[in-house]
């Protein structure tokens, strides 16, 4: 419902987190038009962190229980517990808990709720791969791919039909790194023992009513009965979705034509070479585009900080450094750069956020994979059994090196193996300069290996945990820049509504993207972080 201006009733502000919130944020049109109608993102978090302090609202109510990436709910959570932090009461609620973010996300609620006829799911963390190599084989595709090093398990999924020992040695801790935080937050939450909750934790999935009696849920009930519960201690407020909700104007005060402000630069997407652009696998972050709103926040006299916001598994080694190289020159002009990673800042990811001043990310983070792939994938038999042949000209022993209808030769697969160690070898370096330690002590945690945000917290990767607005204060105050300073964008640069078909869907190459993951079983699946040596274009 619309707040009309000089009246301000009562409010309870309502979240359906049943569905994932969108970010629509920018100037890419296609992405506000198909989030019409869906719950915004950063309005939200806005509204957790500030609305408390706003008189009319008495109190949060949210509808939980759908997946939920988890640094979403653990970003959400940070919020609610803000919100909680007044003294106004929250209640989460759901029809049933379908999976463990979901119900940890509720955990930061004053109360919980779940209908009477569903269930609190299996309380747990668990990863699965697809390893492509047997469907490849069968239609005559052979992966000619080398890696830095052996936790650099991207390509695996490609070159082998299951699990190498670092492979699953690093999924593993992955894995545990989560559920400990879990057991942690939900052991906090309900006054229960850590020990209790991994017992409860093995033994589900619990019916609504068994979950009650263990502790994990307060009360019972339908969505009807909720509100009532809530409003018995809010009186009778109206409901406003959260993102809704804006903060009431304060008087007109005599201000600068332009104040000092913070610059937001997002790298969200894979990391490509050229402009940022839409492709098979949704949004990729062009070099070029990124670049250039750097050097815009490197310009603007106005912006005294800059806030790095990356979303990415990574992408175009030679798109990562382009990258690199201006958040560099930005420290070296005197702008503090922080660096934000949202749900995955991977590989490439990494690379562009290493060079920042402060490196901030939330504990379910996929960061580091510090390491380097590259190679082919051959068609030469596909194309046989087809009866299509190739003729060759060429002038340069190499011109055709990474053509798909030839395997390397010997020469060519020793080149390969060259450029990989000298990209791995330089990015090692350049995170031991942006982390001021020595390449000694970095090397053995890059080699590839994709750690949690807590994880890369206790090995030096990162400095803090937190979010966005985390960042966004840190940037203020290392700037000297009061608390309400305000963040902008710098050079968001519209991107091309086209989506569509590959140009041929008889090419192999297009059948192989096809099947390849796309962003959200990325974002499964850590192993899919990467750092490419160009021209490999495989995600």
């Amino acid at each position: 419902m619309p707040v009309l201006p000089g009246h301000r009733p009562p409010l309870l502000l309502e979240i359906d987190l049943t569905t994932p919130l969108v970010d629509a944020a920018g100037d890419d049109r296609l992405r506000r038009l198909r989030s019409r109608g869906r719950a915004q993102l950063r309005p939200t978090l806005r509204a957790l962190h500030e609305a408390a302090s706003d008189r009319p609202v008495r109190g949060l109510v949210a509808k939980v229980g759908g997946p939920l990436p988890w640094p979403l709910a653990q970003e959400l959570r940070v919020g609610v517990r803000a919100f909680a932090a007044s003294g106004k009461p929250t209640i989460a609620w759901a029809e049933s808990f379908a999976a463990t973010a979901p119900y940890v996300l509720a955990c930061a609620f004053g109360e919980i709720w779940c209908q009477p006829g569903g269930s609190l799911g299996p309380l747990g963390v668990g990863i699965e791969t697809t390893f492509l190599r047997g469907a490849l084989d069968r239609l005559g595709l052979e992966p000619e791919i080398d890696q830095r090093h052996e936790y650099k398990n991207a390509a695996d999924r490609l070159t082998r039909s299951g699990f190498t020992e670092a492979h699953r040695t690093s999924l593993e801790r992955v894995a545990a790194s989560v559920f400990e935080d879990a057991v942690a937050d939900i052991a906090a939450a309900r006054e229960l023992p850590v020990d209790r909750v991994r017992e409860l934790a093995d033994a589900g999935p619990h019916l609504a009513r068994d979950a009650v009696e263990a502790g994990l849920v307060d009360r019972l009930g339908y969505r009807d009965e909720v509100l009532a519960s809530i409003r018995e201690k809010t009186g009778d407020a109206t409901l406003l979705f959260a993102d809704r909700w804006s903060p009431p104007r304060r008087p007109l005060r005599a201000v600068r034509r332009r104040s000092a402000t913070v610059a937001l630069v997002e790298v969200r997407g894979t990391l490509v070479q050229g402009r940022g652009r839409r492709g098979l696998f949704g949004r990729q972050a062009g070099s070029d585009t990124v670049t250039a709103a750097l050097r815009a926040a490197g310009r603007d006299k106005h912006v005294r900080a800059v806030v790095l916001h990356v979303d990415s598994p990574g992408g175009s080694a030679v798109a990562s450094e382009a990258v690199w190289r201006e958040v560099v020159r930005l420290g070296d002009e005197g702008k503090p750069v922080v660096a934000a990673m949202g749900s995955v800042a991977a590989s490439g990811g990494y690379y562009v956020s290493c060079p920042a001043d402060v490196i901030l990310a939330l504990p379910a983070t996929l960061t580091g994979s510090i390491g380097v792939f590259g190679g082919k994938v051959v068609v030469r038999q596909l194309l046989e059994r087809w009866g299509l042949t190739t003729g060759t000209v060429l002038r340069g022993d190499r011109a055709l090196m990474f053509s798909p209808r030839r395997s390397f030769s010997d020469g060519e697969r020793q080149r390969l193996a060259e450029s990989l160690d000298a990209i791995y070898d330089d990015f090692v370096t350049k995170v031991a300069d942006g982390r001021n330690r020595p390449v000694s002590e970095i090397e053995p945690i890059a080699r590839g290996r994709v750690w949690t945000g807590r994880d890369a917290l206790a090995h030096g990767l990162v400095d803090e945990l937190g979010g966005l607005r985390d960042a966004v204060r840190i940037a203020r105050l290392r700037a000297g820049l009061p608390e309400d300073a305000p963040v902008r964008r710098t050079g968001h640069v519209a991107l091309p509504a086209r989506l569509g078909r590959p140009r041929n869907s008889d090419d192999p190459r297009a059948w192989l993207a096809s099947v390849l993951p796309d962003r959200d079983e990325l974002l499964r699946d850590p192993s899919s972080t990467q750092l490419m040596l160009p021209p490999l274009r495989l995600v």
